[in-house]
C-alpha cells in the first residue's frame, strides 16, 4: 500500500498555520480556565472546609484574612487571562457571540464586587469583631460579672449581624462566580473537537 508523503510546501504551510497567534489562544483559554475553575472550585470547597475544621478560629480568622485578598486578586487576573484568551479572536469573540458573553458578565462583576467591596469589608469586620471581644473580655472581667459573660455587647452584637450579612454576600457572589465559570466550562466542552491530530 503506496501512502503519499506531504510535498515540502504542504508540511511548510502546516507549520505556518500552526503558528498562527490565533491557533495559540485555544491552548492557553483552556489552561487560563482550568486554572480559574479549578481554584475556584479547590479554594471554596477544599481549603476553607479543612481550616476550618481543623484550625482554633484565631488561627482560621488570621490565615483567612490574609488567604482571600490573594484568591480574590487572583481570580480576577484568572478571569482577565481567560477572556483575553478566548479563540479564535480573544475577547472579541464575545463580541460576535451574544451569548457568550454573559457567563463571563456574571463571573467579572461577582469577582469585582468580591474584591473590592464585599472582601474588605469582611476583613475589616473580622478584626473590629475580634477587637471588641477583646474588650468585652476585659470589661466582663473587670466587673466580674457572670450574666454579662453570657450575653455579647450591644456593639458585639451589631458587628454579628453586619459580619455575617457581608460574608454571606461575599460567600453568594462567589457561588455565583463558580456557577458562570461552570456554564462556560460546560459550552466550551461541548463545543471541543477532541480528536488527537
Amino acid at each position: 500500500m503506496y501512502i503519499p508523503t506531504p510535498s515540502a510546501q504542504t508540511a511548510t504551510i502546516a507549520a505556518l498555520s500552526t503558528m498562527d497567534p490565533r491557533n495559540l489562544l485555544a491552548p492557553f483559554h483552556l489552561l487560563s480556565f482550568s486554572t480559574l475553575l479549578g481554584t475556584q472550585l479547590y479554594q471554596t470547597f477544599v481549603v476553607t472546609k479543612i481550616c476550618f475544621v481543623s484550625l482554633p478560629r484565631s488561627a482560621f480568622t488570621t490565615l483567612q484574612k490574609r488567604l482571600f485578598p490573594i484568591y480574590f486578586s487572583g481570580q480576577s487576573m484568572l478571569l482577565l487571562l481567560t477572556i483575553v484568551t478566548i479563540p479564535p479572536h480573544g475577547p472579541f469573540t464575545l463580541v460576535a457571540n451574544k451569548v457568550a458573553w454573559i457567563p463571563f458578565a456574571i463571573a467579572g462583576v461577582t469577582a469585582a464586587l468580591n474584591l473590592f467591596v464585599y472582601g474588605p469589608r469582611t476583613k475589616q469586620l473580622m478584626i473590629e469583631r475580634i477587637h471588641q471581644e477583646t474588650r468585652d473580655g476585659l470589661q466582663k472581667q473587670a466587673t466580674n460579672d457572670v450574666d454579662a459573660a453570657e450575653t455579647p455587647s450591644p456593639e458585639m452584637q451589631r458587628l454579628r449581624r453586619s459580619f455575617s450579612r457581608n460574608h454571606a454576600m461575599s460567600i453568594h457572589l462567589n457561588l455565583l462566580s463558580i456557577g458562570a465559570m461552570l456554564w462556560w466550562g460546560w459550552k466550551l466542552a461541548s463545543s471541543l473537537n477532541l480528536e488527537l491530530k
